[in-house]
């Protein structure tokens, strides 16, 4: 099937047509590492991450590059230097390691490339005074910046009007600037900021220059894919058009935009006073990564979400029974060449990433696998379903490490124990001490333990 994509910029779905399909190239806006990622931020990950799995089953491993930036210098690294007292390399050293820590547990795969902004400086400046030379910047006290007149296709992205871009433009109205719409490139750093020496002076990069200059390195002029969250359109990604299409003399930057839906929490916005915001480093205190992933696919990408705690659960007990219906047949070998998605699956990933229609289609492979009856029959379901797993990022772990997760640094019965404890139990009902028994049983459930029976003696989970 033919590869959909929404494209924001022509605000419909398009076919996919690769500029060179055998180097398909995708750069996605990544985190400002200040601080742990939250939901939100996570969202985009996990939706950019089903797209380069995507693209790795259409085109081959060898021939997708997938770039997501970190952002090591902006204002919030700042504040956050000058309100604890952290140096500032510490500060992105350590959240850059928690947001790489926490996308992992999430399921999602290492970009190819992930470039920092402080060592791509060169390459900024570079773009910012060709920008200058070709008449679309200036420079003006110590500032550098992009003049927005300059470009009579400006907001074709967002489709806003004059007003509404310079309402909405979240940038210092300044008397040195020409045009109210016109954003920064280059600022001036104040003593104990970080800063670069220029032709303007010592200062550091806009924002919207960074993810210019770095897709520019690493993906070239004109690349495939640009993703990020839908509040990027404005001003950031409007923005990153107008600097790259005008510093490569009017060619085109991206071909296709793709933007995921905003995510709201417990029915609000999502804020530190109404106690709803959720990073993930904490929701991994609770939940499994893949419950939480499960969670950000169940509702398609371009929709709100109404990301709940009580919604994690039960993608928790949902991933149970899949995996409940993988260690069934746990004994059934499903090699590499039995992992072969369903064409149902491929196709409703091609129509725009339909990961809800998938996962009807996972617990339709789920009843199939649990009423199938010979072992042939089985192994062709459980290489199906662990196929569609392999698109989306779920069931990536054995069955049993599943069912034995617990929040970390929990106290709880260890796993011998619960084996020692199954032995008593099982030695109870051997000489009728059916009492026994199901105290022993019932002191496990109190403890999250759950036992179940079977003709192969019995299995546990955590709950």
């Amino acid at each position: 099937m033919t590869l959909y994509l929404y494209n924001t910029l022509k605000r419909q779905k398009q076919s996919f047509e690769p500029i060179d399909p055998g180097n398909v190239r995708m750069y996605v806006c990544g985190p400002t590492v200040y601080d742990y990622a939250h939901i939100g931020n996570a969202r985009p990950a996990v939706v950019f991450d089903v797209l380069n799995r995507l693209l790795l089953h259409r085109f081959g491993a060898d021939h997708v590059t997938y770039v997501r930036n970190i952002t090591d210098v902006d204002d919030k690294i700042i504040n956050a230097h000058r309100e604890t007292g952290e140096p500032i390399e510490s500060i992105t050293e350590r959240t850059a390691q928690a947001y790489w820590d926490d996308m992992h547990a999430l399921g999602c795969l290492d970009p190819d490339v992930e470039p920092r902004a402080t060592r791509h400086i060169g390459e900024m400046t570079a773009m910012i005074g060709d920008l200058i030379e070709q008449g679309h910047a200036y420079a003006a006290e110590g500032h550098v910046l992009f003049d927005v007149p300059s470009m009579p296709e400006y907001g074709a992205l967002s489709q806003r009007k004059l007003e509404d871009l310079i309402a909405g433009a979240r940038v210092e109205v300044a008397p040195y600037k020409r045009d109210p719409r016109d954003f920064v490139l280059w600022k001036p750093s104040a003593d104990g900021e970080p800063g670069w020496d220029s032709p303007w002076g010592r200062g550091r990069p806009g924002w919207h220059i960074e993810c210019s200059a770095m897709s520019g390195k690493y993906l070239g002029e004109t690349f495939d894919i640009h993703g990020g969250g839908q509040d990027l359109i404005f001003p950031h990604h409007e923005n990153e058009i107008a600097q790259s299409t005008c510093a490569h003399g009017g060619r085109p930057f991206a071909h296709y935009w793709m933007h995921n839906g905003y995510l709201m929490t417990e029915g609000e916005k999502m804020s530190k006073s109404l106690g709803n915001f959720y990073t993930v480093h904490d929701l991994l205190k609770e939940f499994p990564g893949e419950a939480i992933r499960l969670v950000l696919l169940q509702t398609h990408y371009r929709q709100p979400i109404d990301f709940t705690k009580d919604g994690v659960a039960q993608a928790r007990q949902t991933l149970d029974r899949i995996y409940g219906a993988l260690r069934s047949v746990a004994d059934i070998a499903a090699k590499a060449d039995d992992r072969q998605p369903a064409a149902g699956v491929v196709d409703a990933l091609s129509d725009d990433l339909n990961t809800p229609s998938v996962l009807a289609q996972v617990f339709e492979l789920v009843a199939d696998l649990n009423k199938a009856g010979d072992e042939g029959e089985k192994k062709a379901i459980k290489g199906q379903l662990l196929a569609a797993g392999d698109l989306l990022g779920l069931v990536q772990q054995d069955p049993e490490a599943w069912f034995r997760w617990q929040p970390p640094d929990t106290e709880s019965v260890t796993e011998d124990e619960i084996e020692s404890l199954i032995a008593e139990r099982l030695a109870a009902r051997k000489n009728r001490d059916f009492a026994a028994a199901d105290a022993i049983r019932d002191g496990l459930a109190a403890q999250g333990i759950f036992l179940e029976d079977g003709t192969e003696g019995t299995i546990w989970r955590r709950g």
